[in-house]
């Protein structure tokens, strides 16, 4: 069975900013990049999670704030290369 967002991202806890500080991030706010890396929009994560798209959207700035990120899809880039998120494709290239 698949590992949550937030169960995958208890193994990552160590990933660091550049400057070498662990990142702070929430087990909620690493489930709605990881969402939104897999293409779903804050409505959609919503529907998904139960809760409401401005809830979606306020823990997708909490988490744009923290990785030092500009908008939405940077904070899901500086994520996914530093390991914190992971979309599920098992696909290789």
């Amino acid at each position: 069975m698949a590992k949550s967002p937030a169960e995958q991202h208890s193994k990552k806890s160590g990933s660091r900013q550049p400057s070498g500080r662990p990142y702070s991030l929430t087990a909620r706010e690493i489930e709605i990049l990881t969402w939104a890396a897999r293409g779903k929009s804050a409505r959609d994560i919503g529907a998904i999670l139960g809760i409401t798209k401005r809830t979606v959207d306020a823990h997708a700035n909490a988490a744009v704030r923290k990785l030092g990120a500009v908008n939405r899809t940077h904070a899901v880039a500086v994520a996914l290369r530093d390991h914190l998120i992971d979309t599920g494709d098992t696909a290789s290239s």
